[in-house]
């Protein structure tokens, strides 16, 4: 079972390199492996966090603030809402995680969707402070729950903040690994991470990583969006035959 989490997880970090979405194929490989669903979502955001670190870190430079926003009070904002997401999927049971997990798993392949392949207005009403300030917050505590859709979301709302894209993307992958991190701090004292497979994601998905940016002038990325799409839905539909039959 070792041997599927490692190829899993090598899969993994090579799709989060070339066109996100990597979360979608630990989580099913970690529910194979007899986790519930809860411990495999924590599980799941521990093994992957090293590889966010290092992708907000390498793009540090070019995260900013928007207009009357700072770059630290998006980060203060997006350490609370992780937090407030992890404590909440601590005191979420296994049961009822398991049954909210397809819907949350439909979400993110919605929003992973819609952040690759929707038309956005030009004319799109810039956001004012406060509601990208109270957007970020909601995504923030969605990261730390469950996470799968942050980048798109994160891209959409500091894009009507009117961050250029470059920044955006950049400020984005930082804020992921802030809020990441406290739910990751979080979790590391809940007993309900599972070490032995975490260590083998973490080993695994820096691997497809390096793999993935070796990759990345050669394979369609379109392609790959697409997979992350059908792996999604063929997700959604087993969770929900796993939690409703």
């Amino acid at each position: 079972m070792l041997l599927l989490l490692l190829v899993a997880a090598v899969w993994a970090g090579a799709q989060n390199a070339l066109a996100g979405g990597g979360s979608f194929i630990t989580l099913p490989a970690l529910i194979l492996s007899g986790l519930d669903a809860r411990a495999a979502n924590i599980t799941s955001t521990v093994a992957l966090f090293p590889g966010q670190v290092t992708t907000g870190w390498a793009g540090r430079k070019l995260a900013t603030g928007a207009e009357n926003l700072s770059l630290k009070t998006l980060v203060a904002i997006s350490l609370l809402g992780g937090a407030v997401g992890a404590l909440l999927l601590l005191v979420t049971p296994p049961q009822f995680f398991e049954g909210l997990l397809p819907w949350l798993v439909l979400f993110a392949t919605a929003a992973f969707a819609w952040g690759n392949f929707s038309r956005r207005p030009a004319t799109a009403r810039p956001l004012k402070p406060a509601q990208a300030m109270a957007l970020q917050f909601g995504i923030a505590i969605y990261g730390g729950y469950f996470g799968g859709g942050i980048g798109f979301l994160m891209l959409a709302v500091l894009s009507l903040a009117q961050l250029p894209v470059r920044a955006a993307a950049a400020t984005k992958n930082v804020l992921a690994g802030v809020m990441n991190g406290t739910a990751v701090l979080v979790f590391l004292f809940s007993g309900e991470v599972r070490w032995l497979q975490a260590a083998t994601l973490a080993v695994g998905a820096i691997g497809g990583g390096l793999a993935g940016a070796w990759l990345l002038r050669r394979a369609d990325e379109r392609i790959l969006r697409i997979a992350v799409i059908v792996i999604g839905v063929a997700l959604t539909i087993g969770l929900f035959i796993r939690a409703y039959r």
